[in-house]
């Protein structure tokens, strides 16, 4: 299970990957709104922190429905945030910091205004008419739901029939039994990897294909995960299709071909249950390179459930497959809210966990300060899906505007108070969750066993959870609410949730108290 990543591929195994939105990154120019060359303005941040690679969200025009998840143009850039010049800038700029630029690839669907759907609506005989689900009949055909609320479909008047949304009507989904579809998503791939482009994390990529006969979803049981029973539906026929993983096998092989080292795929793999979410997997490498692992994002920060999630994936994973996890991201809170609720304690040792468990972390903007969700009135709000909080801007400075955007423009979305909690003021703190977070990307790199060494659970106390990589290296939690040991420990601390603890030599038994975590060099 401890395959050696090949020099092709040893960045994304080994690194630590980071999301941006792009949005609230940094604004280069006072509008409000963050855009690539603020971005490009941020990397020697990015570079500083020990980012590998980082993945943007949609950069693409869109009419910001579902901010920039519904693609008017897979081939340009909004310009919100610049144009092709920059972005190829940012993909030159990012290289020569040893940064590789990941794209958000959204394929299960397009917006209403993207030329596609304008020519397939124009009329029943339009050239491009099956590029999406349209159906026929005086009541929708069957009982799928959009994911933001209401029946998956809209009744079109001027050409009488149905077309399905899984999302927004705004955002028609794709006929992927089309192999129209299938050859304008491999030229886009093609189109963006030519321009230096490392890889795409793809939106939904369980989503894409639909059952060919329309069938209705299933009932929800007393079996199924609790938010499909809130949902009421196994969503069986509207996604989750085994074709889909044609498409994905594909994109694999599209990559593959390409010179080394290979472009990745990452796929948003919104899905509960571990037969499913392995088996975007396919053989280990032959499909997705990463597949996001939602039951361990979504969890809590809890010892039993966390070391449960990991125990599987070790055990059930092909050989040749490499884990990911994540703990924020623009649609899930961030780690210091969702995990910590505030408490920068646990927000480090969330911290430690991602960046010390065997697989590839996600790390989303903020999470390096400990940042949490912000603050959004009713009056501001602007996100149909209520994922505003996750996605304010980032505060660089104190002061008005925060380093975002000028004293005297207004953000895009409220910010947290930048006089509480910023990168400068922790970038000059050697105790700040921000230097803790380089310390420990910084160990990763210089510690082979923490980038390819074996996992191997060690026995813990209740709300601790241990875990040795490699033959050197214990990391080890504790996310209870009492003090713990966890004895037949002897080596030292090589970096500590308190800074203090840095250095300590551990003889025999390792204590720890609520919301520490160490990682300790063993001798």
């Amino acid at each position: 299970m401890s395959t050696a990543p090949s020099p092709s591929d040893a960045w994304w195994r080994e690194g630590v990957l980071y999301q941006v939105y792009p949005r609230s990154y940094q604004d280069s120019d006072g509008d409000g709104h963050g855009d690539l060359p603020g971005l490009i303005d941020r990397l020697d941040h990015l570079e500083w922190l020990g980012v590998d690679g980082i993945w943007l969200s949609p950069t693409f025009p869109s009419p910001n429905r579902d901010w920039g998840y519904d693609v008017a143009d897979y081939r340009g850039v909004h310009p919100d945030f610049g144009t092709l010049e920059d972005m190829d800038r940012l993909i030159e700029e990012a290289g020569k910091r040893g940064i590789r630029v990941l794209l958000d690839l959204v394929p299960n669907h397009t917006s209403d205004q993207h030329a596609w759907f304008v020519e397939a609506s124009s009329s029943r005989d339009a050239p491009k008419r099956d590029w999406y689900v349209w159906a026929d009949g005086d009541e929708p055909p069957n009982n799928w739901k959009g994911a933001f609320g209401g029946i998956a479909w809209t009744f079109h008047e001027p050409t009488g029939q149905w077309y399905l949304h899984n999302f927004l009507p705004g955002q028609p989904d794709l006929n992927w039994w089309n192999p129209e579809v299938r050859t304008a998503f491999e030229d886009i791939l093609t189109y963006w990897f030519d321009r230096g482009v490392a890889g795409f994390r793809i939106d939904v990529a369980h989503s894409m294909i639909k059952d060919p006969e329309l069938r209705d979803d299933p009932p929800a049981g007393p079996g199924d995960h609790p938010r499909e029973q809130e949902r009421g539906l196994r969503q069986i026929n509207s996604m989750n299709r085994p074709e889909g993983h044609e498409i994905l096998q594909s994109w694999r092989a599209l990559a593959d071909a390409r010179p080394e080292p290979h472009p990745i795929l990452v796929g948003e793999t919104f899905v509960y249950d571990f037969d499913r979410l392995i088996g975007f997997y396919g053989a280990g490498d032959d499909e997705l390179h990463l597949a996001f692992n939602i039951p361990f994002a979504i969890a809590e920060l809890d010892a039993d459930e966390l070391r449960g999630i990991v125990e599987t994936m070790e055990a059930r994973l092909p050989e040749a497959a490499w884990p990911v996890y994540m703990a924020s991201n623009h649609d899930i809170r961030r780690l210091a809210s969702h995990w910590a609720a505030g408490d920068e304690a646990k927000a480090r040792v969330g911290l430690l966990i991602l960046l010390t468990l065997r697989g590839t972390p996600f790390l989303y903007a903020g999470d390096e300060i400990a940042l949490p969700d912000g603050e959004v009135p009713a009056d501001r709000i602007l996100d149909v899906g209520d994922r505003d909080p996750c996605r304010t801007p980032m505060p660089w400075e104190p002061g008005p505007g925060g380093g975002f955007t000028t004293p005297d423009a207004e953000p895009w979305l409220p910010m947290t108070d930048p006089d509480e909690r910023n990168v400068a003021d922790q970038r000059d703190d050697p105790g700040s969750t921000l230097r803790f977070t380089r310390d420990v990307i910084a160990l990763r790199r210089a510690e082979a066993g923490l980038r390819t060494g074996a996992y191997e659970t060690v026995d813990a106390p209740e709300g601790a959870w241990a875990w040795r990589r490699g033959d050197g290296l214990l990391v080890a939690v504790n996310l209870g609410d009492a003090p713990v040991t966890i004895e037949d420990v002897t080596g030292d601390v090589a970096v500590a949730t308190d800074r203090a603890r840095d250095g300590e030599s551990v003889a025999g038994a390792l204590e720890l108290a609520p919301s520490q975590g160490v990682v300790v060099r063993l001798s």
